[in-house]
């Protein structure tokens, strides 16, 4: 009788690993809603000064066309979150500081002293609209683009065409380096 449950248990187990067919991909330029749970590298090197590095975890959610990020240490503690919305942008800081602007870009830049292309980031996420100045690949998703005098490299996880992308590279003249290592994806059509 043991072994009639082992049995049966070790099957239940089994099924319950196998995994259900995979739902399709909606169009890389269908997706307009967005989740996704990252690890980044930041890298700043400014003439005449040190070279500073960051690291740490990224919560992302764009959703009509409004985001809200979670930016945290290694550990997972909250470092800031911040808010856009076409009108009004907001980061509160781990220190409970909160500053506002209808700027988001303009308001990362008074807090970090770098200009980060927020607005432009959700779209670049997802490889849409490539420009002219946009390599693809095999599969006919960008490799590389270059837009705004930033240089994006995507990395994919398998050769579907609709794939997102598993890793971006970032770099501003060799000035701002943003490596994001994509944990988790969820899209919305």
């Amino acid at each position: 009788m043991k072994k009639g449950v082992i049995a049966l248990c070790a099957s239940l187990l089994l099924g319950a690993c196998a995994s259900a067919p995979l739902a399709p991909l909606p169009a890389r330029d269908q997706i307009r809603d967005f989740a996704l749970e990252a690890r980044f590298a930041l890298r700043v090197t400014q003439a005449g000064q040190k070279t500073e590095n960051a690291g740490g975890r990224l919560s992302w959610e764009h959703k009509n066309g409004n985001n809200h990020l979670l930016i945290a240490n290694p550990l997972g503690f909250a470092l800031a979150e911040i808010d856009t919305t076409p009108e009004l942008s907001r980061l509160q800081t781990a220190d409970g500081k909160t500053r506002t602007s209808p700027d988001a870009e303009a308001l990362i830049e008074e807090v970090t002293g770098q200009r980060l292309p927020i607005i432009r980031l959700p779209g670049w996420l997802l490889g849409q609209n490539p420009g002219p100045d946009t390599r693809l690949d095999p599969n006919g998703r960008p490799s590389q683009r270059h837009e705004a005098g930033w240089t994006i490299d995507y990395t994919y996880a398998d050769d579907h065409p609709d794939a997102l992308p598993e890793r971006l590279t970032l770099n501003r003249d060799g000035e701002i380096e943003l490596r994001l290592r994509i944990e988790e994806w969820k899209v919305h059509p």
